[in-house]
């Protein structure tokens, strides 16, 4: 069904665009002039798909129960070497996230625990789409809670990068009236195919086709933008020729590439407003491991991009908001794999400008049995879609009542200043 949706749109979109031609140099050199003239806020999501074991990587050392229901897999106390990194005597980060430290004592990370949705399904796609829908339980929802925040906003100017995801797909999340892109790589977001059918070189309905069906990726797709335009555009703006500033090293990994290509297309002033990139490896069912083995590498590279993303765009952070999110948490007693199965609360982190940051925020609900979720789960204590309403309001100033339709929020947790 998605794919017959897509081919559909690039037929039309190819029609469209012969009949529009070519975008004329002054218009793409005018919009590019508004947009640097008028930076705005920027909300970076990161999506941990597969369910993040949200207590390896924000450690409660200070609750006596995660070690006694984790024999094999418990992070170590802050006292002993290489455990976790001490945030506030209770809590402490993975010591692979070590590099996220700074930030944290700096006062700009903040950490959200106990965090997800009142739905207890266990399926990943599920309550990943409920996470991006932004409705719990109803999976008749068309659209992604920021495509409709966006749509609400104000009118600003008008910029075909105004939101952006780093991948082949939209993603749920986007997916609306709003407007948005997706594209795997700026350096290789071609201009030629797109040059040779505005002009008019290429049979419009067969160049379209064979773009898709080869999977192309540097098509532009979403809502109805006039991809040509956001072609040119971006080949003036040249972001992918921008080196990582502030002595940045970002590490090696599609998760740290996208983070490093988001800089570059903010410090651009192309116009983003939201960029969306997701990072896979979270669903640990097996030989997790505690301070090594498998989850410390994939929380290193998360560590080590986000500390590089936050240096390389230096004094441009205090307009940045980078909010990460994981579908569910896991299990709180490991299982006879030295892994955890699917859980229902999580850690969730908040970096950037305006962040009440050095502080784990929420209400932790203890580990003890009679507190856990059904028995072996960490509980929800903070609704997402709280946190979420939160970060859109208050940093990019979207109207909150479309964000989450049918949610009483009573109170934002405080994270955003």
């Amino acid at each position: 069904m998605v794919g017959s949706t897509r081919r559909s749109f690039m037929k039309q979109g190819a029609l469209a665009l012969v009949a529009m031609g070519a975008v004329p140099g002054f218009v793409v050199r005018s919009a590019l002039a508004q947009s640097r003239a008028a930076r705005s806020k920027v909300l970076v999501v990161v999506f941990q798909r597969g369910a993040v074991d949200g207590l390896s990587m924000l450690v409660p050392h200070g609750d006596p129960d995660y070690y006694a229901a984790r024999a094999g897999i418990a992070i170590a106390r802050p006292a002993a070497g290489g455990g976790a990194v001490d945030l506030d005597g209770f809590f402490g980060l993975h010591p692979s996230l070590s590099a996220l430290e700074p930030l944290w004592r700096e006062r700009r990370l903040a950490a959200v625990h106990a965090c997800g949705s009142p739905d207890t399904t266990r399926s990943h796609f599920d309550a990943q789409d409920y996470m991006e829908s932004g409705t719990p339980g109803v999976k008749s929802t068309e659209d992604g809670w920021l495509a409709r925040g966006l749509a609400a906003a104000p009118e600003a100017p008008a910029s075909p990068f105004r939101a952006v995801a780093l991948g082949p797909a939209l993603p749920r999340v986007l997916r609306g009236d709003a407007g948005a892109v997706a594209m795997t790589s700026l350096a290789e977001f071609d201009i030629r195919e797109a040059a040779a059918l505005a002009g008019g070189g290429l049979d419009a309905r067969r160049g379209f086709e064979s773009l898709y069906e080869q999977g192309v990726r540097d098509l532009l797709y979403g809502t109805g933008r006039e991809t040509f335009d956001a072609v040119k555009m971006l080949k003036a703006a040249a972001p992918q020729r921008l080196q990582p500033a502030n002595g940045a090293v970002y590490p090696r990994g599609r998760f740290s590439d996208s983070l490093r290509q988001i800089s570059q297309l903010i410090r651009s002033d192309v116009g983003l407003e939201v960029a969306f990139a997701d990072v896979g490896g979270w669903d640990t069912h097996a030989a997790q491991g505690n301070e090594r083995g498998q989850l410390a590498g994939r929380l290193k590279e998360f560590g080590d991009a986000l500390a590089a993303f936050d240096r390389d765009l230096g004094e441009r952070m205090r307009d940045v908001v980078v909010l990460t999110m994981s579908e569910f948490g896991r299990t709180v007693r490991e299982n006879g794999n030295r892994g955890t199965d699917h859980g229902h609360g999580t850690a969730m982190f908040v970096l950037g400008g305006g962040v009440k940051g050095g502080r784990v925020h929420g209400r932790w609900p203890g580990l003890s049995r009679e507190r856990l979720h059904e028995g072996r789960d960490l509980a929800v204590t903070m609704d997402f879609r709280s946190l979420f309403a939160e970060v859109a309001v208050r940093h990019l100033g979207v109207p909150g009542e479309p964000l989450f339709p049918g949610f009483k929020n009573s109170a934002y947790p405080g994270v955003i200043a």
